[in-house]
Parts: C-alpha cells; structure tokens; sequence
C-alpha cells in the first residue's frame, strides 16, 4: 500500500538509533527474530484465552521485531542465507500462529455470531497468509522480485494489531470475525496479483535466460574452431621436432 510506502523511511528514521545501539551491543538478528517470534506466540496464546488487546498488543511488537531484524542485519553487515531462511521461515510460524489463536478464541468463546463460519475464514486466511509468502518465495527462485499485492505481511499486521488494541474483539466477536474475513479476502487476491505479476514477467527471465544461454553455446563454438584452427599449425612443428 503507498501509505505503509510513505510511512517506511520516517519508521526506520525513529528506529535507527535503537538497531545502532543493538548492533554496538552486539545482538545478533536471529536473536531479534527469534524474540519476535516468541512474542507472536504469546500474542497467539492472548488472543485464543480471550485476552484480545494484549494479542493485538504483542503482534504489534512482534512486527516491529521484524523490522529491527533485518535493519540490523544489513546496517551491521550481518546478512547470511541462513539467517535470511531461519527469518522467512519463522515468519510463517508466526502468521499461522496468529490466525489459530484467533480461530481458537472464536470456537470457544461464548456469544460468537456465525461461529462456524468465522473458525472456516481463519483456516482461509491462515492458507492464504501462507500462499502468500510461497508466490513471493518461488518467484523470487525464479529469478522475479515478487513483492505486489495488497495485503503483504506488514498490512496483515497492522490491521489485526491496530484493531485488536483499539476496539477488541467487538459485540458479538463480529469486529474480529469482520478483520479475519477482510484479511482472507485480501490474502487471496495478492496471491492472484503475484500469479498475474510472474505470468507478465516470466517471459522477459526466459527470454534473458535463453540469450545467455546462446551466448555461452557462441562462446565455446568459437573456443573449438580456434583450437582447431591452431592444431593444423601446430602439427608440422611438433613433426619436425620429433624427426630432429
């Protein structure tokens, strides 16, 4: 979304002295990553025994976690593929987390309008949430930087974080169960964006593969006929070598 776009550089201005201090501390960012997802956890948990604003409280700091990770990561010239895959992976714990915890709270609380209904929304969100992440992930194994859609982690975020600390659950869990719906909703389309997106751009990778790879046949064709044009000059001097 362009505000989230607008709002990135003032967040990561305010938060610049706090990675500046980790890093002289000498905080690793799986560290952090594995915090953030400690946290998500216990907001899962809050949020499945009811307690709604202390959920949305701690998905909040759970996501600035998330930030501070990679911050500290590329300011503190820490990045490795491991800790970029130990970050992705955890991630999704957390999305799936977040949306069981809700689904929990909605199954068993008393006074929960279209209940069954509601637990069905947090599965789709939770499959969304995680196809999701998979149509970035693949895409970007082919080579596509993936990243359109409407609904991206940092949004899912905000959205369940702001609204579960400002209003709760809502009369009759419907505010909640209206979020849960919205968030599948939108999950769903981003996945279509990012099919749409790969579909149109694909063939430009394919096209720059294939020249690379004729390029390369061109390159080891014109390696074979200057050896074998310097053999037929070779061959009367190692001749005469061997008769001398």
């Amino acid at each position: 979304m362009k505000l989230l776009r607008a709002l990135e550089k003032p967040f990561y201005a305010t938060v610049n002295p706090l990675v500046q201090r980790l890093i002289r501390s000498g905080v690793r960012p799986n560290t952090i990553t594995t915090v953030g997802t400690g946290l998500v956890l216990v907001s899962a948990v809050a949020y499945a025994t009811g307690h709604i604003r202390w959920g949305g409280t701690l998905l909040l700091l759970s996501g600035v976690a998330d930030t501070l990770d990679g911050q500290v990561a590329r300011s503190g010239a820490m990045v490795t593929r491991f800790g970029a895959f130990y970050d992705s992976t955890l991630d999704r714990v957390g999305d799936g987390a977040t949306f069981i915890g809700i689904g929990a709270f909605l199954l068993t609380a008393p006074d929960v309008a279209y209940r069954n209904l509601a637990v069905i929304l947090c599965m789709i969100a939770i499959l969304g949430s995680l196809l999701v992440s998979y149509a970035r992930a693949r895409a970007e194994g082919l080579g596509l930087d993936c990243k359109v859609g409407i609904a991206q982690r940092a949004e899912r975020i905000l959205l369940v974080g702001f609204a579960s600390l400002l209003a709760g659950a809502g009369p009759h869990a419907l505010l909640l169960e209206s979020i849960v719906a919205l968030l599948a909703l939108a999950s769903l389309i981003t996945v279509v964006q990012r099919f749409v997106y790969v579909y149109q751009h694909a063939g430009r990778v394919d096209e720059a593969l294939l020249a690379e790879e004729r390029l390369h046949a061109e390159t080891v064709q014109r390696v074979d006929e200057v050896r074998k044009i310097k053999r037929p000059a070779l061959d009367p001097l190692a001749k005469g070598h061997s008769s001398g």
